[in-house]
């Protein structure tokens, strides 16, 4: 339940053993997402807020309301999340040749690759530095989210500074009488967040998580690629 004491978002379970019977879940999040509300969905880690991310102002607002929902004024950027490559078109401008050898060696995973941002996408989204952190996820029941709503960002679906909610509980209790809809795929596998690698320029490690950077290192050294990690 939200602050009030009462939830007000709708929870949707999705049922892992039957994915026939998560398909009207799926379909409201995807009509709820381009309509430009905020979900609630589960991760490999924790739960996300969700908004559709692309160039109009509808999504634009939706960023923002997340950005609302997370009390954050850091002017940090968020990351997206994908369900395949198709959709990292409309996010970025360029792929080069070291994102496409880690994305063939690590995706889908837990690898957050920070591209050249496509124009047109919100300043809350970016922080204003024109790039874009995206990640393929290889969490199954987030995949099948992503294929109907498209790309979101995946900030936690906590307020800034409060622990990350790993339960559709958690995340009614923390945001609940902020968000449209939470997607209750059960508790979370909690794993670590993403390691992070900005390709924009030059190569950086910019956050280590389950993939090291050695890791990272010796795939684009067999490459032929020189890093600056």
């Amino acid at each position: 339940m939200g602050r009030n004491g009462t939830s007000v978002a709708r929870v949707l379970t999705l049922t892992k053993t039957d994915p026939s019977a998560m398909k009207p879940a799926l379909e409201e999040a995807g009509r709820i997402a381009q309509a430009g509300g905020v979900l609630a969905v589960p991760t490999e880690s924790f739960y996300a807020l969700g908004a559709s991310v692309g160039c109009s102002s509808r999504q634009a607002e939706a960023i923002r309301r997340v950005c609302r929902i997370k009390g954050r004024g850091d002017g940090k950027p968020l990351l997206v999340l994908i369900a395949d490559q198709a959709q990292l078109d409309s996010l970025v401008t360029s792929v080069s040749r070291a994102a496409t050898v880690l994305m063939q060696q690590f995706w889908p995973g837990p690898l957050t690759i920070v591209f050249p941002a496509a124009e047109g996408l919100p300043d809350e989204l970016t922080a204003g530095t024109g790039t874009v952190g995206v990640r393929l996820s290889a969490y199954p029941i987030l995949q099948e989210v992503l294929r109907r709503t498209g790309p979101l960002t995946g900030t936690s679906a906590n307020r800034s500074g409060a622990p990350p909610a790993r339960t559709a509980e958690e995340v009614d209790q923390a945001v609940g009488g902020e968000v449209d809809m939470i997607l209750d795929g059960g508790p979370t596998p909690a794993a670590r967040p993403s390691t992070v690698v900005d390709v924009s320029g030059a190569i950086r490690v910019l956050r280590e998580g389950p993939i090291a950077s050695a890791q990272i290192l010796a795939v684009l050294a067999e490459a032929g690629l020189a890093s600056s990690l």
